[in-house]
């Protein structure tokens, strides 16, 4: 059955892959009518009602219509729909680059802005003017034609080079073959899964699942530079070619449009608003981080001295590139004495849920009901309605897919299926949110059992879905996550302090046998290693941020192999290995160009929101929590970033909370 408010059709198992084409083709047949008649109103004659209500209506619709097609190619179960799905995104993104190059409907929405009716709107719809015009300018539609025809060919090879970029690493299938004596030290149930070749040498691929763990724990020096300098020279020429060429491409938009670099032109609509803003911050940071690094790197060499004699190679008296991640996860369980395996035990997916729904509810006053008999695309799949606790009002429903399955999308996400704005007759439509994710799924003898590193993903995109769940805006346009993308993540990062609370902590854990609390003594231990190789962690980060920056703001063409080894070396202080490029397979470059910096910058913000009123106030504060809802998650893209943490903060933000929450002095 289909519940009250739902618009579309989620049962994929009942939908062929003719429907999904003939209802892709429809939307863009519909919402091309719709901006035709936009676009051949007399720009005498423009008015709210023919050109800003018509895009309004349509933009709410095509989103909501649009993410039905594309849902299928993430959690389908038939590779045919998959496929189906895939293709009809594709035929949706042209689509839209087409619509967005249009100059009439530019030039029509320019002519309202200037009209009076256009001075008596209210806050939120002015903004809807304001930025569809400055989208417009970004997009150079005030630009003679040749230049503009000029930025549409820049983008769609862009594009195409993106998915091919992205496509080679997907199906690379790169691997090694050692004996088991260069193995020693990788955990024994791995070494036992690897595959034999002919001459009976194992296997070692490089996926996350062998590539984390053997450069981990692998105490032979030579085996981790193998397997580093491997892993760092994947599809080297193939994608080395084809970024260098998507950064010049970049480059040439930037200048066709006015912009100094590509960097600028990203980060004008971003909260840091230009790059000397994000050169300054990663500067700061990066000077006080590294003496977190300095003390860090003298540890580590002692651990490598001591290890050097123990097993008889040659001390170097430096940390090579191969040491870092081993030597990081030596400190972890020598100086912390966390047993992750042990730890797994007390958080069950079942008991894990019902802390988290019961900590959520609490504090941002909702009630969450599982229902049943609704229309979904896999048995496992979970469905829940939403209602505000203090009115008894329904605000949507969410959706739980939360174990791997073949051909399902491989990582964590939220996604919004339907935004709970304002209908064509000014009505608030339900809010509709799907999580994905990939726990491990539960076994006849142990139920699903989460490390802790994967209960702070749960609750970071959970976080994600509270804030499609309690946004209200009157457009689609703004609504929940459509935040500047530096400003994304802190709501959800401010969230993942609750896995770290000893309050919280107790909510959600218990043995999966005996359902016995968390001893003390562990939660002590996992409580302390919070900032276990801080310093290191971040500055890597700040590594690949200052990379990112250099390499969209160089007024010419690129080696990124030379930069990316410059800069690490300037950064971290290590040397990286002869023959490697790591841009050629870092994948934020296609996507989250120029963008990297919003990891840390947002975690300044998550951090201050967290000290400044929940840490204060109590992590179970109602008052608190409310006040977090109502003034950051409620606004969604309504108000700028900054406004919202003024109004919950009740002053500007500043750095102290993050830097603290590093393990720095102030």
């Amino acid at each position: 059955m289909r519940y009250e408010g739902i618009q579309s059709f989620y049962d994929f198992r009942n939908y062929s892959t003719d429907q999904l084409k003939k209802d892709a083709q429809k939307l863009i047949d519909d919402a091309k009518a719709v901006y035709d008649a936009v676009g051949a109103v007399d720009k005498e004659k423009v008015t709210f009602a023919n050109v800003i209500q018509p895009l309004l209506d349509i933009e709410r619709e095509s989103y909501t219509r649009g993410v039905a097609l594309q849902l299928p190619s993430m959690v389908a179960l038939e590779k045919e729909l998959r496929d189906a799905s895939s293709d009809a995104e594709k035929q949706l993104d042209e689509f839209s680059v087409e619509m967005s190059m249009r100059k009439d409907l530019f030039d029509n929405i320019v002519a309202f802005s200037l009209t009076d009716e256009a001075k008596s709107l209210d806050a939120e719809l002015t903004r809807f003017v304001e930025k569809s015009v400055i989208d417009g300018k970004r997009n150079g539609l005030h630009l003679p034609e040749d230049k503009r025809l000029e930025i549409k060919n820049i983008k769609k090879r862009i594009s195409e080079l993106g998915v091919n970029f992205n496509k080679n690493l997907n199906e690379d299938t790169t691997f090694l073959a050692f004996d088991e004596s260069e193995l020693s030290g990788v955990p024994e149930d791995l070494v036992k899964s690897f595959e034999k070749d002919d001459s009976g040498k194992l296997k070692v691929t490089m996926k996350y699942p062998h590539f984390f763990p053997v450069t981990r724990k692998c105490n032979n020096p030579k085996t981790r530079f193998e397997m580093e300098k491997t892993y760092q020279s994947r599809c080297m020429a193939e994608n080395t070619a084809i970024i260098e060429e998507i950064v010049e491409l970049r480059r040439q938009q930037a200048e066709l449009l006015g912009y100094a670099n590509h960097a600028t032109y990203i980060q004008e609509v971003r909260m840091a608003k230009n790059p000397d803003t994000v050169h300054k911050f990663l500067g700061d940071l990066s000077s006080k981080v590294r003496q977190l690094w300095d003390d860090e790197q003298k540890v580590m060499m002692e651990m490598k001295k001591a290890e050097a004699a123990e097993l008889g190679f040659e001390f170097s008296g430096k940390l090579d590139f191969w040491d870092f991640r081993y030597y990081m996860a030596m400190v972890e369980e020598k100086q912390y004495a966390v047993d992750q395996e042990k730890l797994k035990e007390y958080f069950p997916m079942e008991v894990v849920t019902a802390g988290l729904m019961d900590i959520y509810q609490k504090i941002l006053g909702l009630k969450f009901t599982k229902i049943e008999g609704g229309e979904l695309w896999h048995e496992d799949v979970e469905m829940w309605k939403v209602d505000d606790q203090a009115s008894g009002d329904n605000v949507g429903y969410f959706y739980l897919d939360l174990y791997p399955r073949d051909g399902k999308y491989g990582h964590a996400c939220m996604m919004q299926l339907q935004p709970g704005c304002m209908d064509s007759q000014g009505k608030r439509q339900k809010s509709v949110v799907v999580m994905l994710t990939n726990f491990s799924k539960p076994t006849k003898e142990k139920p699903s059992l989460l490390d802790h590193k994967e209960v702070e993903t749960y609750f970071h995109e959970f976080g994600h879905v509270m804030h499609g769940i309690c946004s209200q805006t009157n457009t689609s346009r703004f609504f929940g996550t459509n935040v500047e993308r530096d400003f994304v993540e802190a709501p959800s990062q401010m969230l993942e302090n609750w896995v770290w609370e000893e309050e919280s902590l107790r909510l959600m854990s218990g043995h999966y046998k005996d359902g016995s609390a968390l001893p003390k003594e562990m939660l002590d231990k996992l409580v302390a290693s919070k900032n276990a190789n801080a310093g290191g962690f971040n500055l890597r980060q700040v590594f690949l941020a200052t990379f990112d920056q250099r390499l969209h703001s160089s007024k010419t063409k690129v080696d990124t192999a030379q930069l990316i080894k410059d800069t690490y070396k300037e950064i971290v202080g290590i040397d990286t290995i002869p023959g490697t490029n790591f841009a050629a397979i870092f994948g934020h470059l296609v996507g989250y160009d120029a963008q990297y910096y919003g990891y840390l910058w947002s975690e300044v913000y998550s951090q201050d929101m967290f000290a400044t009123r929940f840490a204060k106030e109590g992590v179970m504060n109602l008052k608190t929590g409310l006040d977090y809802r109502n003034l950051i998650l409620k606004p969604g893209g309504s108000i700028d970033g900054v406004d919202l943490l003024k109004n919950f903060l009740g002053r500007e933000p500043n750095q102290e909370a993050f830097l603290r929450s590093k393990g720095l002095a102030v």
